[in-house]
């Protein structure tokens, strides 16, 4: 891998390019059905510390692993509950993280020091032959710089983290834009630790007595994206419940599913067909705020229903607003 601040990160479409850097114990960047991963081998104790240092993450948020294959499991999870064989059986390969006592062959630093692993199985096709390719699991938190908006293409990616990885896979714009959904299934009833794609109400069909996460989760987290504030971009965000709430200027930008009363008094907006065109916008908007130059960003609020309550849970992460 270049060092930390070194030009030379490879760009390629080749999933089998990107899996020789990643036998090489190097870190690679690839495309997900969410957003942009960052792998490397999670056997491979210092190629995981390099995931780290590349992307200025604290060391005790936990890595979620990625497989190509359910028989993945057997080497990282100490056993699977019933709960979550019915979940896998429901939405792997899919946006859906399953938190798993782990196995002895995990090693602390992908864990955070937690005796559990996140697992998920993405069905992104390029993901899936990268991951084959591979031959391993590997660990894979989103390719980008600590706390900055997740990555939904290959050239934010590079905007973040040119020189500071092997290689970067390039695929196209992420079709779901927000992080994976993530249940404990480690113990007892399944908790809902940070909602995504797959909704709370599509987990209820299969598992009705999961639960929401509590304070106790957040101050302890077996999933990232519970502790530190996250998904921000450089811009102030503003989460307004009616789009005449956003105030114009040539330093403010609107996005969400109305439009404001003045929209060309904005200098950049963004008018969503939908809550789910809303989540896949949201990053990628964020960064070209950035570049821009926005001072301000307000959000539309929406309900907190299917992906909305995922949607809501990253507006409030990066505007710093606390739940409740």
């Amino acid at each position: 891998m270049s060092a930390v601040g070194e030009p030379g990160t490879r760009l390629t479409r080749s999933p089998r390019v990107a899996a020789g850097f990643i036998r090489r114990g190097e870190v690679v960047a690839f495309p997900t059905e969410t957003v942009y991963g960052l792998g490397a081998d999670i056997f491979n104790e210092a190629a995981v510390r390099k995931i780290f240092a590349a992307k200025g993450r604290p060391a005790d948020n936990p890595l979620i692993a990625h497989i190509s294959s359910i028989a993945q499991l057997e080497s990282l999870a100490a056993a699977v509950p019933s709960d979550a064989a019915r979940l896998i059986a429901a939405f792997f390969p899919g946006p859906l993280t399953l938190v798993l006592a782990k196995s002895g062959r995990v090693p602390a630093s992908a864990t955070a020091g937690l005796e559990t692993v996140g697992v998920r199985m993405p069905r992104h096709a390029l993901a899936q032959e990268f991951l084959a390719a591979c031959g391993v699991p590997l660990v894979a938190p989103s390719a980008n710089l600590s706390g900055r908006p997740s990555p939904t293409t290959w050239q934010a990616v590079r905007a973040d983290l040119d020189g500071r990885i092997g290689c970067i896979l390039k695929g196209a714009q992420t079709e779901v834009g927000l992080e994976s959904t993530v249940v404990d299934c480690a113990a007892g009833d399944p908790v809902l630790l940070r909602a995504g794609a797959i909704t709370l109400e599509q987990i209820r069909a299969v598992t009705p007595h999961v639960r929401l996460a509590d304070d106790l989760h957040a101050s302890r987290p077996r999933s990232p994206g519970l502790k530190y504030r996250h998904y921000a971009p450089r811009a102030r965000v503003v989460v307004v419940a009616r789009p005449e709430e956003a105030v114009t200027g040539p330093g403010a930008a609107y996005i969400g599913l109305d439009s404001p009363p003045r929209p060309v008094d904005f200098a950049r907006r963004e008018i969503c067909a939908g809550v789910d065109a809303y989540a896949r916008a949201m990053f990628h908007f964020f960064r070209r705020c950035d570049a821009d130059g926005i001072e301000i960003i307000y959000c539309q609020a929406v309900a907190e229903r299917g992906i909305g309550l995922a949607l809501m849970d990253r507006l409030r992460r990066a505007a710093a607003i606390a739940h409740g």
